[in-house]
């Protein structure tokens, strides 16, 4: 065992760090303590686990917090009672009266080993009634509006404060003295009372209306980044109208409490970050003198080729060479029937897969980045629609040709040898996921027999490589209603009057949708598939509307010659097997998810793959 631990361990800092406040990690750098407790902390609001640790340093001993991103090291057994710990980087805080330490790195030191309680520590004394009136910030009525203070009410002032976004120059206090309690954002949560945040703002929303049965009001968002991570705030009503002209994207300011930070609302949000902030009436906001010291955008890439393993509905940030451009296009909202335009990228990456992304709105319109630029988005949702695809989020950025590592290394690929590259998309992916995240491979036909795939009570994916060998011809489409995304099939009320109860319109003219049913072969046996329109139109080269104008003009020889020509195609077919009751009867179910050509390519590797898989002896027979 190395040395005496008591020579070690940074004895009366901790009083150092309290006594020195905003300059406490510089006056008492990487400290030395002993870990005396470890306990996780209550959540009854069923957020992320987090732990209370006892530090001491012989002379006191605090009450830590340490950062989640830490608590790997309690489940590893590493930081264990008994231990010595050098905290890298912290933060003192009050709370209720009572010192403690956010904690959100540091070093067990693993060569000393484990000591019972060193010395005879005492609690570090509360904080004393003077001590917290220097800790509130400054809000003298004579200077607030000087200062640059926004959403607080100066005192005997009628009228909120000013939303003048000047700052503070007066005497020779800066703004960084002015506030003794800075913290980072990995360090706030609901246990965290009395804080300052300097942030960079990132993403500003629109205004947003609401109406329920309890009234009507609206509200805003921003993001806010720092070198420790990202956070969400949202405004309501009187706050929406105080701050939203005060943030700026791209411009730096300090937050001070009083701020509610609670569980964040994950489906309304693209940031990494467990909990978000709601701004309330004396919420302090201030613009930052200094405009360089917080990052400007902070990535958490996903690659193309790993989006297959990504949950989907989850948000990512991902970039990528843009490959195609598509024309912008509107669809119709189901719930409000309100148009939206839309445009579709394609994206491609060194992993040699490429990806469909959607911009929506504005973003889509005004779209004007030329082909193979390279683009970094934020806050794109993933989708399983056709095997994987994105879309950009209302709360997303995108970034062309960034000054990165990242978008340097895929320019360089890019003009070396990706631009004659052959791309593999999510949907002939050689193997894929089922929505619980299993790997599943190809299957013949007789071993999704042999398997009882789709048996269970979970249904079950599986990929096929398989040939048309027929299609039933009587029911291979139907006239659907044309708003997009009803799909509905619709009744011919008179001519030229298609009504669709389920929009409760009606349609000069239907827009007709494959609804097919195929028997596919390979060469273990026979499986009737079940597919739908995108499908439909691959097999049969032509969209429904196509073979329809063929039906209504008689023309019966180019209808038989159609399907005659769709069949004795090979297909790598995503499947689905469910259970479905059809007439009293139960019977398994085979969907076509996607479907799409053989890629050669791949089909060979994954052959050869299958080749190297057995032990070959040297007389040349497969050795089990």
């Amino acid at each position: 065992m190395a040395g005496d631990p008591s020579s070690v361990i940074s004895r009366g800092s901790l009083q150092s760090i309290v006594e020195s406040g905003d300059a406490a990690a510089t006056n008492v750098p990487n400290p030395i303590m002993q870990c005396l407790q470890i306990k996780p902390t209550p959540n009854p609001q069923g957020g992320p686990e987090r732990f209370r640790v006892v530090f001491s340093d012989i002379n006191n001993f605090i009450q830590s917090m340490i950062g989640t991103a830490l608590n790997h090291h309690v489940h590893d057994g590493k930081l264990r009672k008994g231990v010595l710990v050098r905290i890298k980087n912290f933060v003192p805080n009050t709370v209720k009266g009572r010192r403690i330490l956010i904690v959100l790195d540091f070093d067990v030191l693993e060569e000393f080993g484990e000591h019972d309680k060193i010395g005879e520590p005492v609690q570090l004394e509360a904080v004393k009634a003077e001590d917290e009136l220097q800790q509130q910030p400054q809000q003298q009525p004579g200077n607030i509006s000087s200062n640059g203070f926004y959403g607080n009410k100066p005192q005997q002032q009628p009228t909120p404060a000013t939303t003048n976004a000047s700052t503070r120059t007066n005497g020779s206090t800066t703004m960084s003295a002015a506030h003794a309690n800075l913290y980072p954002i990995e360090a706030l949560s609901p246990y965290a009372h009395k804080w300052t945040i300097k942030v960079r703002c990132t993403h500003k929303s629109d205004i947003k209306k609401w109406h329920n049965r309890n009234g009507e009001g609206k509200l805003f968002s921003v993001n806010f980044l720092d070198q420790s991570g990202e956070i969400r705030g949202t405004g309501f009503n009187q706050q929406c109208d105080q701050l939203y002209d005060v943030f700026q994207e791209g411009q730096i300011y300090y937050i001070s409490t009083p701020c509610r930070v609670q569980m964040a609302k994950k489906q309304f949000s693209n940031v990494n970050n467990d909990y978000e902030m709601t701004f309330e009436r004396d919420t302090i906001v201030e613009k930052a003198e200094d405009q360089d010291d917080v990052p400007q955008v902070r990535y958490n890439f996903t690659n193309i080729g790993d989006l297959q393993s990504v949950e989907k509905d989850t948000t990512i940030d991902t970039i990528g060479v843009l490959k195609e451009v598509g024309e912008v296009s509107q669809i119709t909202s189901k719930s409000t029937s309100k148009p939206y335009d839309k445009r579709e990228l394609t994206l491609v990456d060194n992993t040699g897969y490429s990806v469909r992304l959607t911009v929506w709105g504005n973003s889509a319109t005004s779209f004007d980045v030329p082909e193979e630029s390279v683009v970094a988005f934020k806050g794109v949702k993933v989708s399983d629609f056709g095997g994987r695809s994105l879309s950009l989020l209302s709360s997303g950025t995108m970034n062309v040709n960034p000054d990165i590592d990242d978008a340097h290394r895929l320019k360089g690929w890019y003009d070396a040898a990706g631009r004659n590259d052959t791309f593999n998309t999510h949907q002939n992916a050689l193997s894929s996921t089922t929505g619980s995240g299993r790997k599943q491979d190809f299957k013949t036909i007789q071993q999704v027999k042999d398997e009882n795939l789709g048996m269970s009570e979970e249904q079950d994916y599986f990929t096929l490589k398989a040939t048309v060998a027929h299609i039933r011809q009587e029911s291979a489409f139907y006239p659907a209603c044309a708003s997009d995304g009803c799909n509905k099939k619709v009744v011919e009320m008179d001519p030229g009057q298609w009504r669709c109860e389920r929009c409760n319109k009606t349609y000069p003219k239907p827009q007709y949708r494959y609804i097919m049913t195929l028997n596919a072969w390979d060469y273990t046996g026979q499986l009737w598939l079940s597919s739908f329109d995108d499908t439909g139109k691959l097999i049969m080269g032509m969209s429904a509307d196509e073979l329809q104008e063929i039906v209504d003009n008689g023309d019966e020889q180019r209808r038989r010659d159609a399907f005659q020509d769709a069949s004795w195609k090979t297909f790598v077919f995503r499947c689905r097997a469910k259970m479905d009751n059809y007439q009293d009867q139960t019977r398994v179910r085979y969907q076509i998810i996607n479907a799409n050509p053989v890629n050669f390519t791949t089909e060979a590797s994954r052959l050869a793959d299958i080749i190297k898989s057995y032990n070959i002896g040297s007389d040349g027979l497969f050795v089990q």
